[in-house]
């Protein structure tokens, strides 16, 4: 006879439930286990502990052992109705099925199991902890009963119930913003109350300004923001002038888009009696103005960045700091951090200074103008004399500087952008290419230059930093896009391991090809997104040991932590370096999904532009390449005025057409026509969807 416990292990339970593989009443637990009468108590609260933690389930009463594992992530829909869980750590993201979908809003945290459905893993949502939003934005749509709200952002999966007071006042089709009164469940349909109206996009252009409460971007600053910035002194004064380096009689001037109002940067060039190159690269200082924890500290942290639309910018900074005080206008005393570095011929770092400063801009130049200074024009030099010789040899160390980072493997993707043009009311009236040139580039060599200095100088020195980071590609979109330009005819063997190297020979080998640009593209999709972290794990794109951002603290809020770390190493001041490291962590985590959201913004803003400015060319015919092909259809860019859209596979009515995924094109199943990735197409602008940014296209008839 088997002896009797007194009292039972949680340990003993679970090696019982795992070995048996099968469901067991809980009489049957007891027995096995040997367990008195009195002491069954203690069985029940085991049990009942591991059910909540989702290590058993119950069948019928009984109980079975389960492996499902509980994650805590991030809701991430998708608008053909189902989504994926992003957990922290984890590599892939975790399916969210339409019924569970149905459950939650697009950015909600979750906490949620696991479980195998027909061999693959899916979500089971089982309470939200964090809702990611409180209002929604959407468009009207009257049905018979009631009133539906339906979502224009990524919870376009879900419809909402409005009052049927808002039927009668507000007209069908029109953009609101709703309050949620009633979140989503999965069994009745959440509801909302009308909070404000926007406008009716079928009777007024109200695109981007939905953009801005779709994402609910900040467009005011708070009153104690405002406070504080009206109480900074206008000028600087004479005990901090100095206590800094002066360097006012320097030749250092800006080099910045034509419609810039806030420079970030000013730079300088000498050579040294040895022949060698000293730059500076002066930044505003703007950490001198926001103070660390100020409520424009905050409100800045909070912003992250500077969202950029093409109508207009949301600062992160108020315009008295942005476009005023920390800005660096010509003839105008500006505090600075200057990173001061001397280049040998080569190219090679052979010395670097980083110090507080007080400059004056000589002048403030747009990008056009310094290449026709560099290339020689005459009216323009009489006007900008004293920058000439200093500007032509900026050029010189921009080739040394160049060359020296080709050589250790930095890509260039240098992909064409467009720019949207618009009139004073928010109008697009052009898509042109933005053109990049060499003044672009010296600018751009130089930050580089800098942002390297510092973050070698921060972790030389023993202090934290928030690292750009660009981790290695992972490996499988690599082997994708080897296939992808397989598919183009290049082969090119595959290493045992990725090197900066390996990516630019790829773009190297298709300079002057007609696909040069899509290879491009493709290989920079392949790479994986740059990001803060106070890990230091280098730059991949740009074959770097250490990089920080430094350069740009009135645009970007990890310049101004960056900015702070450098004075602190600068006076040698005491920091707790592991708590320190546990909020640059936090930090890093935030203003890479701000950073995130700041592009996403920017490119949908482009890509309604875009098509609004379609709307005009409906019918008309472009040439175009293939970008991307997908089962219902191909991408095509237009090669004019780089603008994409959509050919679908059921327009083309020559024949039935085979979608060949591998080799990513179509094949004619009678004519055996082919669209693959990389073709030239000839295209007719079919329609547009103006409030989603599509276009649709349909292959031109030949000339």
């Amino acid at each position: 006879m088997e002896k009797r416990k007194e009292v039972v292990s949680e340990k003993e339970v679970i090696e019982l439930l795992k070995k048996k593989r099968k469901p067991l009443a809980f009489s049957d637990l007891a027995k096995i286990l040997g367990i008195e009468k009195k002491e069954r108590k203690n069985l029940k609260k085991i049990l009942k502990k591991l059910k909540k933690i989702g290590k058993i389930k119950i069948i019928k009463g009984k109980f079975l052992w389960s492996e499902e594992e509980k994650v805590t992530g991030t809701v991430i829909p998708y608008p053909a109705g189902f989504g994926f869980l992003s957990v922290e750590g984890r590599e892939k993201d975790i399916y969210i099925p339409p019924f569970e979908l149905q459950k939650v809003l697009g950015g909600d945290i979750v906490r949620a199991r696991i479980v195998d459905f027909k061999g693959k893993k899916e979500i089971r949502v089982e309470k939200v902890l964090k809702r990611a939003k409180r209002e929604i934005v959407g468009k009207v749509v009257k049905a018979k009963r009631n009133c539906i709200l339906e979502p224009l952002d990524e919870n376009a999966h879900l419809k909402f119930i409005l009052s049927s007071k808002t039927c009668n006042e507000i007209e069908e089709g029109t953009v609101v913003v709703a309050k949620i009164t009633q979140f989503p469940t999965g069994v009745s349909f959440p509801r909302a109350k009308v909070k404000e109206v926007i406008g009716n996009p079928n009777k007024e252009f109200i695109a981007l300004e939905l953009i801005i409460r779709k994402y609910n971007l900040p467009t005011e600053y708070p009153a104690e923001v405002l406070r504080e910035i009206k109480e900074l002194p206008s000028t600087i004064p004479e005990d901090e002038i100095k206590r800094r380096r002066d360097l006012r009689d320097q030749i250092c001037f800006t080099i910045d888009p034509e419609k810039a109002r806030d420079f970030d940067d000013a730079v300088a060039v000498e050579l040294t009696p040895e022949g060698n190159y000293k730059l500076f690269v002066h930044i505003a200082d703007v950490s001198y103005y926001v103070k660390e924890n100020s409520a424009t500290d905050k409100h800045a942290y909070e912003r992250g960045f500077t969202f950029y639309l093409p109508h207009k910018a949301l600062h992160m900074l108020p315009e008295r700091l942005s476009a005023d005080l920390c800005s660096l206008k010509p003839n105008e005393d500006r505090l600075t951090l200057t990173c001061e570095m001397i280049f040998d011929k080569k190219g090679e770092l052979v010395y670097y200074d980083i110090y507080e400063s007080v400059i004056k801009s000589k002048a403030r130049l747009t990008y056009t103008e310094a290449l026709s200074l560099i290339v020689g024009d005459p009216s323009l030099e009489s006007r900008f004399a004293h920058v000439v010789k200093p500007l032509r040899l900026m050029e010189d160390l921009y080739r040394i500087l160049s060359r020296r980072r080709w050589e250790k493997g930095s890509i260039d993707f240098d992909l064409p952008e467009a720019e949207v043009i618009v009139d004073e009311y928010g109008e697009p009236t052009a898509v042109i290419p933005y053109e990049r040139h060499i003044a672009h580039r010296i600018i751009e060599q130089f930050m580089i230059a800098a942002n390297e200095t510092v973050a070698m100088h921060l972790e030389n020195s023993g202090y934290p930093c928030l690292y750009r980071i660009h981790e290695p590609p992972d490996e499988e979109r690599v082997e994708n896009l080897l296939e992808i330009l397989a598919g183009l005819g290049y082969t090119l063997r595959k290493p045992r391991e990725f090197s900066p190297k390996f990516f630019q020979k790829i773009i190297e080998d298709f300079e002057g090809r007609p696909e040069e640009q899509l290879v491009r593209f493709l290989t920079l999709r392949a790479m994986s997104r740059a990001k803060y972290s106070p890990h230091n794990l280098g730059h991949f794109g740009l074959a770097s040991d250490h990089y920080a951002h430094f350069t740009s603290p009135i645009r970007r809020y990890p310049d101004i932590l960056v900015h702070r770390l450098v004075k602190k190493s600068l006076k040698g001041e005491q920091v707790n370096y592991e708590k320190c490291i546990g909020s640059l962590e936090e930090a890093g985590n935030y203003l890479s999904q701000r950073e995130r959201l700041a592009d996403e913004v920017e490119w949908e803003a482009l890509d309604i532009l875009k098509a609004r400015y379609m709307k005009s060319r409906l019918g008309e015919v472009f040439e175009g390449i293939i970008t991307g092909v997908v089962q219902f259809g191909f991408f095509v860019e237009l090669r004019e005025i780089l603008v994409e859209g959509l050919v679908r596979i059921n327009t083309l009515t020559d024949d039935n057409y085979l979608f060949d995924e591998p080799a990513h094109r179509f094949v004619g199943m009678r004519t055996g026509k082919v669209y693959r990735l990389g073709d030239k197409v000839r295209v007719k602008v079919l329609a547009v969807d103006e409030e989603r940014g599509k276009i649709e296209l349909m292959l031109a008839d030949p000339e």
